[in-house]
């Protein structure tokens, strides 16, 4: 592993950010929840993804899946699921992991993360992206409702 992207690793842990983004331009750490940063990019600024380097805490089939489509060259995970693993290896994502898992567990610990679960059985990236707009829709919808 180069420098820079040990760099970027260290970074990810001390500022305890979820990830780490560097495109060669401009480095960006992410704070928020699951997949919902990655989403946000690949909405509304796919163009910061390309060619990018991402180091992250955990990433299963839907992260994978958003890094993928988002045109990322390489991945660190600290957490990697097998079925992200599996996503990368076959469309051809340079990743490095520290510890693989068989699934991403939830917050509770009780069961599979959500999306992980609903991704499971999707046979390409394009597939999971209908289940994560989806799912990211049914999460807005409850925000709101809680809101009122």
């Amino acid at each position: 592993m180069n420098r820079d992207r040990k760099k970027l690793i260290d970074r990810l842990v001390e500022e305890n950010s979820s990830c780490v983004v560097d495109n060669g331009v401009e480095v960006r750490s992410f704070y928020g929840r699951g997949v919902s940063d990655l989403y946000r990019l690949l909405t509304e600024e796919p163009e910061f993804l390309t060619g990018a380097f991402i180091a992250d805490k955990v990433v299963g089939r839907g992260a994978a899946t958003l890094m993928i489509l988002g045109g990322v060259s390489a991945v660190f995970a600290r957490v990697i699921s097998t079925p992200a693993l599996e996503f990368f290896r076959t469309y051809g994502i340079e990743v490095e992991y520290a510890v693989e898992v068989p699934h991403i567990i939830n917050r509770q610990g009780s069961d599979w993360c959500p999306l992980e679960k609903r991704c499971i059985h999707a046979a390409t990236v394009e597939e999971c992206r209908v289940i994560i707009d989806q799912f990211m829709q049914e999460l807005s919808q409850h925000t709101v409702m809680q809101k009122i």
